[in-house]
């Protein structure tokens, strides 16, 4: 199973603080284990949402708007792509995680979709040319 793991955004992450030596170290150990389990698909860290865009869709509209974004505990900072067992282990792996912030912080974990989980929606062509994509693309 996929997960998202989605580091939320602080005060500080929004403002553009850098992370301590030590805590870049922790989380690069982190990384290694991960990858070195075969967890780790992707990860990367997020600038602020005040370098950001967001694009509105309303039917055929679209409009643009410009960072930063208000309700900075519903950001986004970072985030990994991971391949676990089950929710569990993915749990059990954040766990493991150095807190990515310099005071309380939260991650997030949520499964990502897979073409069986639309079941008959998707036409076994459909799930077929999906699959190709993520493989193209790296997404394993």
């Amino acid at each position: 199973m996929r997960v998202m793991v989605l580091v939320k955004a602080t005060e500080d992450s929004e403002a553009g603080v850098p992370p301590t030596v030590e805590l870049f170290e922790a989380m690069s150990k982190f990384n290694d284990e991960l990858a070195k389990a075969g967890v780790m698909l992707a990860g990367e860290g997020l600038k602020p949402s005040s370098q950001g865009k967001r694009v509105a869709f309303d039917g055929p509209g679209r409009s643009v708007i410009d960072g930063p974004f208000a309700e900075t505990r519903e950001l986004v900072a970072g985030f990994w792509l991971w391949e676990v067992r089950d929710m569990a282990e993915a749990v059990e792996w954040v766990k493991r995680c150095p807190n990515p912030m310099f005071g309380p912080s939260e991650i997030e974990i949520r499964p990502v979709y897979e073409a069986s989980d639309f079941g008959e929606l998707i036409e076994k062509g459909m799930a077929d040319q999906m699959e190709r994509l993520r493989r193209q693309t790296g997404g394993n």
